[in-house]
C-alpha cells in the first residue's frame, strides 16, 4: 500500500526536492502534495517543475480553522514533513497526526532552536559562539518549536574559519542525504 506525504515549505523547498528525487522511483511511497504559507515561495515553482501539486494557505485557515487537517485527511496523507517551515504547528494539527509529522532543523537540538532560529539565524549563532561542530536535527513535532523527540542528527565539524555561508552550505549537504533517508525509516512506523 502506497504511503503519502505531504510536504510543507516556507521558502526555496531544496529539501522538498531532494525528498522527492530521493522517492521518484519509489512505488511504496507518493509525495502527494507541497503546501505553502507563502505565495512567493520557492517550493512553489519547484512544484511546477517535479509536477507535485502545491496548497498555499493563510494563517487563519492554519491557526483557526481546520481547513488544512480537513485537507490532508481528505487526501489520505500518511506523513506531515516539514521542510524549512517556519510556524508553529497548532496542536488540531498535531492531535490529527499523532507521530506522523517531522521536522528537519539546522542545528543539534537543543541547542540553537526555538522561535526564531531558523536558516541564517541558527548558522550566525554557531558562528559567533565558536562551536566545533553542527549539524541537523531530525524530529517529531510538537506543540513548542524544536521541543518534539529526537529520531536523528548527523554532524559536520566548524572550523575557526568557517563563516555562516560555509556552515549552511556544510548542513544543508547533510539535511539533502541524510532526511530523505530518515523519512523512509519514519514511514515503516506509520
Amino acid at each position: 500500500m502506497t504511503k503519502k506525504i505531504a510536504i510543507f515549505a516556507s521558502g526555496g523547498g531544496s529539501n522538498a526536492e531532494a525528498i522527492v528525487d530521493y522517492f521518484k522511483n519509489n512505488e511504496e511511497v507518493e509525495i502527494s502534495y507541497f503546501l505553502t504559507n507563502k505565495a512567493d515561495a520557492g517550493v512553489i515553482k519547484r512544484g511546477r517543475k517535479l509536477n507535485i501539486p502545491t496548497l498555499v494557505f493563510s494563517k487563519k485557515n492554519f491557526v483557526e480553522s481546520e481547513r488544512v487537517v480537513d485537507f490532508l485527511k481528505s487526501q489520505n496523507i500518511d506523513l506531515v514533513v516539514l521542510a524549512g517551515f517556519l510556524w508553529l504547528i497548532p496542536s488540531s494539527l498535531i492531535q490529527a497526526f499523532p507521530n506522523k509529522i517531522v521536522n528537519i532543523h539546522p542545528a543539534l537540538l537543543p541547542k540553537y532552536g526555538g522561535k526564531g532560529m531558523w536558516g541564517h539565524h541558527v548558522h550566525e549563532a554557531v558562528v559567533v559562539n565558536k562551536e566545533k561542530e553542527s549539524g541537523i536535527t531530525i524530529h517529531y513535532v510538537n506543540e513548542n518549536y524544536d521541543e518534539g523527540e529526537t529520531i536523528f542528527q548527523a554532524t559536520c565539524g566548524v572550523s575557526p574559519s568557517d563563516n555562516s555561508e560555509q556552515v549552511a552550505a556544510n548542513v544543508l549537504k547533510l539535511e539533502h542525504y541524510h532526511f530523505p533517508r530518515v523519512i523512509e525509516e519514519v514511514l515503516k512506523t506509520v
